[in-house]
């Protein structure tokens, strides 16, 4: 099955405009054009605009991307630099995550903190609160807040 700019942009949600750069920066080497130079693309385009979709939130540069197409390109000698490309982002992605649920469970401590404030109608009798007064689960996360080693909140 082929489609049509519009239909592929309806399908990856990417602009038309996102395609034709995508195209113009060597992302899409299989990319066919009609009698009259219009883009028609197929299933295996879909594929790997999801695939180039992926790599951009995962953070790669368009660059990055198209570095790692021309690997895919060079076939089987290219493997372990594939490989290397790939290990090095997962490492970042897994600290990006550490991170971010760092900041989800700050966020969390302060759902259950504001919870209780808006129940008793003020935060005064949260204001001075013991370690031994907080859910376990969120002792890390004020810890975090105050800056202070967890064995200090």
């Amino acid at each position: 099955m082929t489609y049509t700019i519009k239909q592929m942009s309806e399908l990856t949600g990417l602009a038309p405009s996102t395609l034709r750069y995508y195209d113009s920066q060597g992302l899409l080497p299989s990319l066919k054009r009609d009698s009259n130079n219009v883009r028609i693309f197929t299933e295996d385009d879909y594929k790997n605009l999801k695939l180039i979709n992926c790599l951009k939130k995962s953070g790669l540069s368009i660059k990055d991307i198209k570095d790692f197409i021309d690997m895919v390109d060079e076939g089987d000698g290219a493997i372990e630099k594939r490989l290397k490309l790939f290990e090095k982002r997962r490492k970042i992605l897994r600290q990006e995550l550490k991170n971010l649920q760092e900041v989800l469970n700050v966020i969390e401590y302060k759902c259950w903190y504001y919870s209780k404030a808006s129940k008793e109608g003020t935060e005064a009798g949260l204001k001075n609160l013991k370690p031994s007064d907080i859910p376990e689960k969120f002792q890390k996360a004020r810890a975090s807040l105050l800056n202070l080693p967890f064995n200090q909140i």
